[in-house]
């Protein structure tokens, strides 16, 4: 038993915290087999009424050549669409997320276009972070041909970030109660969709269950049935599954401030909070202290002795 996992999980906000970033991994999970599918079909839909857009680069483009409008006339043809279909084309894009010569025959890199910084290496729909599938729905027109409303994916966005931003790693119950709601909301949007059908009570489980309890032994957690059709829906806990979900959320949020770092616009004051967050919790900060120290690096020039 992880005595200072235990530790951590009887302060109640950084319970809040965790269970929140579960919630959205448990999302993500249920989306990606959705957006997956959404992105192939949009990819088809293109190629077939611009049968152009599926000739060979010939000129093996590179991402900074589009973003610079310096790329082959078929790359840019592909800039041009990607931009059409952009619900906010006048943003930034992160055309570095993409390798355009493979647009031609690869629906995840298109995908990839309407996502935050950082997916380069993304392969696939199952391999992005809760913030890239959110995302991209966000600014794919595509979505809304299928009647997802940009309002109530934005609510969900903004509650990831200040979940992902708290500097302390803590979120109090009033935020839960308002989360929770905007979690209900979300889901409704997708109740058409066979991935989605048990997330809603997965999600209640999940807020309902007292990970202090959990971290102590394994433990069988039963929540209440919610779905229409009273499935009883069952969540099996151990206290090495809880620790994954926290090293897959504080990798998200050292990713996230590498690239603020790499930019020179990462916050030190989170920084050095995150730093004496992983001091304190030494075994976090022996499994992160590489990432912090990279960032660090970066941001300051200088770790925090």
């Amino acid at each position: 038993m992880n005595e200072e996992l235990v530790v951590r999980l009887n302060d109640k906000e950084y319970a809040n915290w965790l269970k929140a970033g579960q919630c959205l991994y448990i999302l993500k999970d249920a989306l990606h087999p959705y957006t997956d599918e959404q992105m192939r079909v949009f990819h088809r839909a293109l190629l077939r009424d611009n049968p152009r857009l599926g000739e060979q680069c010939p000129r093996s483009c590179q991402s900074g050549d589009v973003k610079l409008s310096r790329a082959c006339g078929l790359c840019l043809q592909w800039k041009s669409e990607i931009l059409r279909h952009h619900r906010q084309p006048g943003s930034t894009l992160n055309w570095d997320n993409c390798t355009p010569p493979a647009w031609r025959t690869n629906h995840w890199e298109l995908a990839k276009a309407y996502m935050p910084r950082g997916q380069a290496h993304i392969n696939a729909a199952h391999q992005c972070d809760p913030s890239a599938l959110l995302n991209l729905i966000n600014f794919c027109d595509l979505f809304a041909s299928v009647g997802v409303h940009s309002s109530h994916v934005r609510e969900l966005i903004r509650c990831r970030n200040d979940l992902m931003h708290s500097p302390d790693l803590r979120v109090k119950e009033a935020w839960m109660k308002k989360f929770k709601v905007v979690l209900r909301r979300f889901v409704q949007l997708f109740s058409q969709v066979p991935s989605m059908a048990q997330v809603e009570p997965k999600l209640a489980q999940m807020l309902a269950v007292d990970l202090s309890i959990c971290a102590m032994d394994a433990v069988d957690y039963h929540g209440m049935a919610l779905a229409a059709d009273s499935l009883d829906c069952h969540i099996h806990l151990r206290p090495e599954s809880i620790g994954q979900w926290e090293a897959d959320l504080l990798q998200e949020r050292l990713r996230e401030l590498r690239h603020l770092a790499e930019d020179e616009t990462v916050d030190t004051e989170q920084l050095l909070m995150l730093d004496g967050f992983l001091q304190e919790n030494k075994d976090l900060g022996q499994r992160f202290s590489a990432e912090l120290q990279a960032i660090s690096t970066l941001g300051t020039g200088q770790k925090k002795s």
